[in-house]
């Protein structure tokens, strides 16, 4: 076996400048290194085997870098946790993957919550600025998509504006233009959820460090017309499905970043997603309505929000009854007026007040 001498340089990575340096020769498996005082060393010491030596360097600051003085074999001063992964030979357990830290600022995030009713969804949201000196009018956190689907947020705002910008794009460019409709609920979030997911494996780039909520109407069969009478008075049952697209109604969706998307009835996200999940499944039904809904999304978050509720400090949107005097045409047949708004403060402030 030759000789192997092992040359450690301590670098200041304040200023890249080289600290003394230790020279440490080739020793046994089952050896100790005399290492000068102020170091540690974890683990085995580099052989034959090439297991790798962690020596902690004396101030935070100072990292190692190690020189083997022949060309037998090679060997590198490792992290705690960089030793772990290569000795599991898999990423490090100790430390969070990325779509999990994208995980993290959603939870440090700003409440947001979605409820279904038999007649629509609502949206509900803090409006939460920095300074009281910033304009509330200015703030935003749900946004309309198409005239029949809205989203919301909680995370990070500059990832939501991306992804609004992409989901629009998709929209009105893209299947609008094809199909000559706006794309169903569904369609929209497989959509925004692929690219979600493609940012958590591509190089270059991190996932989007946002969770939405994503409520739309889709037209088609309604739920009183799933049973209808043929021309030879025969009753047929109607499909949940129609033409590949889940029947028409209100659809309420959650996107996690890591792409996975579920539909629900009602959840919510961000911070004190727990604490309004439990008190959303105490106060939730079945044949809940619009209006029931919006109280109850307003009561869950006098529940979990700090702060004097009012019409400027909350934001809620609705996707309810179509609104046909926004066309701005009469007398058009077939057309339907957009069915997702966002309340007005004076509307929120008299929801608050019958509370």
């Amino acid at each position: 076996m030759k000789s192997k001498i092992w040359q450690l340089d301590f670098v200041d990575r304040r200023s890249d400048n080289l600290l003394p340096r230790i020279k440490l020769p080739a020793v046994e498996l089952d050896a100790q290194l005399d290492l000068p005082r102020g170091y540690s060393c974890f683990g085995q010491t580099p052989e034959l085997q090439l297991q790798p030596c962690l020596i902690s360097p004396r101030q935070p600051h100072e990292s190692i870098i190690a020189h083997n003085s022949t060309r037998t074999s090679f060997v590198t001063i490792l992290s705690k946790q960089e030793l772990e992964r290569w000795r599991t030979d898999t990423p490090s357990l100790s430390q969070p993957s990325l779509p999990e830290y994208a995980l993290n600022a959603v939870n440090q995030g700003i409440t947001a919550l979605g409820i279904k009713a038999t007649n629509g969804i609502v949206l509900a949201t803090e409006k939460k600025s920095s300074s009281p000196l910033a304009d509330q009018s200015s703030l935003s956190k749900i946004s309309d998509i198409t005239p029949n689907i809205g989203m919301v947020y909680s995370g990070m705002g500059p990832d939501y504006r991306v992804l609004v910008d992409r989901a629009r794009k998709v929209s009105h460019s893209g299947y609008k233009r094809i199909y000559n409709e706006y794309p169903p609920t569904r369609i929209l979030v497989q959509d925004v959820a692929r690219v979600m997911q493609e940012a958590t494996q591509s190089a270059g780039v991190r996932p989007y460090g946002v969770s939405l909520l994503v409520a739309g109407w889709d037209e088609g069969i309604e739920p009183e017309e799933e049973s209808k009478t043929t021309e030879e008075s025969e009753e047929k049952k109607v499909n949940r499905k129609t033409g590949g697209i889940h029947k028409g109604g209100p659809m309420l969706y959650q996107v996690d970043p890591s792409g996975s998307y579920y539909p629900w009835k009602a959840t919510a996200i961000g911070k004190s997603a727990t604490k309004a999940k439990t008190f959303l499944e105490k106060r939730y039904s079945e044949e809940l309505e619009l209006e029931d809904a919006i109280h109850i999304a307003l009561l869950t978050l006098k529940d979990n929000i700090e702060g004097e509720m009012n019409g400027d400090s909350i934001e809620i949107g609705i996707v309810g009854a179509p609104a046909d005097h926004l066309l701005g045409l009469e007398g058009v047949d077939g057309a339907v007026g957009p069915r997702f708004r966002k309340l007005t403060p004076q509307e929120i402030e008299d929801y608050l007040t019958s509370l």
